[in-house]
């Protein structure tokens, strides 16, 4: 077999040279180290299963997390049996679940204003490395918490804290202050085609 590289593997060495002396500048260029706010928005499936990912990332690194998640909490969902009596993630949900369910506009306000009083707590709380605010887009977009509120306590969390927060119909105001936002799109669902959520993949 010859040695030689051909044409097409001349070309192909000098475009990754090229793309890793691009990236590693790009790499060199990012010095600030910080607290990030993500976004995780948008009509399709894997919202919660990206921000629980970094959940499980930021356990595997040793840091001290929390959940809080809204809307959800009716049923058993795989995340909540994993990581709720974990020694490193404090793990709390609204527990009134959808709000097509509950059909009491006063009932989700006081049950959602609850939920969000712990998580102000853990947005003050300088040990936390990462909180997941679950489904809280929702609570904005229906009025059910101070949308100005939610974003003070945003900003002014501590500086080396990461918040990821997941739910359709971001708000304007919330994609204005986040560092990072990615929007899932729904090309096809197959509950759409009559298939029931299934264990694991849905809940």
């Amino acid at each position: 077999m010859s040695t030689e590289e051909s044409p097409r593997d001349q070309r192909h060495k000098r475009a990754m040279e090229r793309k890793k002396a691009h990236v590693d500048s790009r790499i060199a260029a990012a010095t600030e180290d910080r607290g990030l706010l993500l976004v995780l928005t948008g009509s399709g499936k894997g919202k919660s299963s990206s921000a629980f990912g970094m959940l499980a990332r930021s356990v595997g690194h040793g840091l001290k997390c929390a959940v809080v998640q809204f809307i959800k909490g009716t049923w058993e969902c795989g995340e909540q049996m994993l990581f709720a009596n974990h020694p490193l993630v404090e793990f709390h949900v609204m527990g009134t679940g959808f709000t097509w369910e509950t059909q009491n506009r006063q009932t989700d306000i006081a049950a959602a204003e609850k939920a969000w009083r712990q998580a102000e707590a853990l947005l003050a709380d300088e040990s936390t490395g990462l909180v997941i605010l679950d489904e809280l887009t929702y609570m904005l977009t229906y009025g059910y918490l101070d949308k100005a509120a939610v974003l003070q306590a945003l900003q002014d969390r501590p500086a080396r804290q990461h918040v990821v927060i997941t739910g359709r119909n971001a708000s304007r105001e919330l994609l204005e202050i986040a560092d990072t936002v990615s929007e899932v799109k729904d090309i096809r669902h197959a509950f759409n085609h009559g298939v029931k959520a299934q264990k694991g993949l849905d809940y």
